[in-house]
C-alpha cells in the first residue's frame, strides 16, 4: 500500500537538498527511541532534520497501518461517510492522507501535534491536499488539552507508546467525548502495543461504546500472552528509504493493531482472521477469532466447496463473513 502519488512528490520536495549521511543518522537515532519506546521528557520529533528522517523512513510504514485500519472500518460500515476529522498526535498528517484516500466524503480536519517541527512539515504537507481543509494546532495530547470541536472520525495513531501509563485512560475518555461517530486508535503490533490497545478496548467498552474492528465481539480478549493480537502490511522501500535505513531488502514489513469504536451499533463480522493463512492445493488452515469471543483453528478443505473457495482468498486481518 503505497503514499498517495500528491503526498508521495509532496514528500520527495520536502526531503530534496539533505545530506544522505546526515538523514542516515537521523533515521538511526530516531529507530532507537521507537525501539526501546523511550519516555525521557523530549519528542521523538524534536528538530526539523528528526522530522524529515521520519518522513524518509517511517511515513511510507505508518501510513499503510493507519489505511489498512481505517479500510477496515470502512468494510465493516459501508454507510460510514466522515465529513470532519480530528486527528490527535497527528504527526506529519498520516491518518488525515489515509482518510483522505479512504473516504471521499471528507471536508475537513483538525491535526493536534505537539512538535513544531513535524508540525510545520505537516502543514506543508496539507497543502496538497486541497479541497480538504486540514488545520494544524498546537498541543500536547499528555497535558491539558486545548478546546477542541468533536468530530465524525477521531483517530490516534502511534501515539500511546510515547505515553506514560496512567495517561492512557483519561486521554480515551477525552477522545470518546469529541466522536461523534467513530474513534480508531492505532499501536506498533508489539505484545506491549496490544497490551495498551487492549487497555483501550477494554474502557471503550465500558463507556457502551459499539466496537466495530478488528474484534468481532466485545468480550473479553481470548489470546492468552506470548501470543498477541496483531496484524501486517509490506510496503515497498523507496532507494531513498533503503539508502537511510542502510537496508537491502526492498520492502518492510510493518505490524500494527488497532481498535475502531463507534457510537452506533453494526453489523458485526461472525470472525476474523488472526494469523496468516497456511494454505495448499487442497486446504486452507485460519486462525480465527469469532463472534462468540473464542480463537481457534478452522481447516477448510475442496469438499467445503463455496466455503473453500472464498477462504482462500481471505488475508491477515480479514472479516469473515460466510460460511
Amino acid at each position: 500500500m503505497e503514499l498517495p502519488a500528491v503526498l508521495r512528490q509532496a514528500v520527495d520536495k520536502a526531503l530534496e537538498g539533505v545530506p544522505l549521511a546526515t538523514l542516515r543518522q537521523a533515521a538511526d537515532v530516531l529507530s532507537r527511541r521507537y525501539r526501546a519506546e523511550t519516555r525521557d521528557g523530549r519528542l521523538h520529533l524534536s528538530d526539523d532534520l528528526a522530522a524529515k528522517a521520519y518522513l524518509a523512513t517511517r511515513l511510507p510504514a505508518t501510513y499503510a497501518a493507519v489505511r489498512a485500519s481505517l479500510d477496515a472500518v470502512a468494510g465493516m460500515r459501508e454507510g460510514f461517510a466522515p465529513r470532519s476529522l480530528l486527528d490527535v498526535g497527528a504527526g506529519p498528517g498520516t491518518a488525515f492522507w489515509a482518510a483522505r484516500e479512504c473516504w471521499g466524503s471528507l471536508e475537513d480536519a483538525v491535526l493536534v501535534e505537539a512538535s513544531p517541527a513535524i508540525r510545520a512539515v505537516g502543514a506543508d504537507l496539507a497543502r496538497h491536499a486541497e479541497p480538504i481543509t486540514a488545520r494544524y494546532l498546537a498541543a500536547d495530547v499528555g497535558q491539558k488539552f486545548p478546546d477542541l470541536r468533536s468530530a465524525d472520525l477521531v483517530t490516534l495513531a502511534y501515539v500511546l507508546d510515547e505515553l506514560s501509563p496512567e495517561k492512557i485512560e483519561p486521554l480515551v475518555d477525552r477522545l470518546w467525548t469529541l466522536t461523534t461517530d467513530t474513534l480508531v486508535i492505532i499501536e506498533p503490533g508489539t505484545p506491549a502495543g496490544w497490551q495498551r490497545i487492549l487497555r483501550v478496548r477494554a474502557r471503550l467498552v465500558e463507556a457502551g461504546a459499539h466496537l466495530v474492528a478488528p474484534c468481532p465481539h466485545s468480550h473479553a480478549c481470548p489470546l492468552i500472552a506470548p501470543d498477541w493480537c496483531h496484524f501486517s502490511r509490506r510496503v515497498a522501500r523507496s532507494r531513498l528509504h533503503r539508502l537511510a535505513k542502510g537496508g537491502e531488502v526492498p520492502w518492510e514489513d510493518e505490524k500494527f493493531i488497532y481498535i475502531a469504536a463507534s457510537r452506533h451499533a453494526g453489523e458485526s463480522a461472525p470472525a476474523r482472521v488472526l494469523a496468516p493463512p497456511q494454505a495448499s492445493s487442497g486446504m486452507v488452515r485460519l486462525k480465527l477469532c469469532d463472534a462468540e469471543g473464542s480463537v481457534g483453528e478452522r481447516l477448510l478443505t475442496r469438499r467445503d466447496g463455496a466455503a473453500f473457495k472464498a477462504a482462500r482468498k481471505l488475508d491477515w486481518g480479514d472479516a469473515v463473513w460466510g460460511e
